[in-house]
């Protein structure tokens, strides 16, 4: 598969050759599992929308146009399918204060987040991480454990680069906030 062009791999698919979803399969549901454990904290459940997420990929592939990558489309159809889940369970999350995100300087934001070094702050940071929004933690998520560029987080969640840009700029603050009022 790493040397397959997933475009490739998808017109096998839908000229018959089924199994050949098994290497889509190998290759993303860990990654996938994990986007949707970070929005939905239940194992079970995540496990269960895991597999509806391929399920309704293998069930749609015929839709998959092409105009970006497979991953980007099929983390799109991953993100949409926990956010469903979250409001059918009318999850809140805490809110900060516009202005308490305005006043925290740019760097402590740094400072703090870069001296993650010992457990007691990462669990602190974990902590604030599940305060987080389904947004906010998609794009933490997206961005640090999965490592996308912002064009590809901006595709998955149809904003724009910059949009997405600001939105991480403010989820750091947050969980700067959120960390700081935990240790309270």
């Amino acid at each position: 598969m790493e040397h397959m062009d997933e475009k490739d791999l998808v017109k096998r698919i839908l000229d018959g050759e089924t199994q050949s979803f098994s290497l889509l399969l190998e290759r993303y549901q860990r990654p996938v599992h994990s986007l949707i454990r970070q929005i939905i904290p239940c194992h079970e459940e995540a496990e269960e929308l895991t597999q509806d997420v391929f399920v309704k990929v293998f069930t749609s592939l015929d839709k998959f146009r092409g105009d970006c990558s497979f991953s980007t489309w099929l983390w799109r159809i991953a993100y949409n399918t926990a956010i469903t889940a979250t409001r059918k369970k009318k999850i809140v999350f805490p809110d900060v204060d516009d202005v308490r995100l305005t006043n925290l300087p740019d760097e402590s934001v740094d400072e703090l987040l870069e001296k993650m070094d010992n457990e007691e702050q990462l669990k602190c940071l974990e902590k604030a991480v599940d305060q987080l929004n389904v947004e906010e933690k998609t794009l933490i998520s997206l961005y640090y454990t999965e490592d996308k560029a912002v064009t590809e987080i901006a595709a998955i969640l149809q904003l724009s680069p910059d949009n997405v840009k600001v939105k991480l700029f403010r989820t750091r603050k947050k969980l700067v906030i959120l960390m700081q009022h935990g240790k309270r």
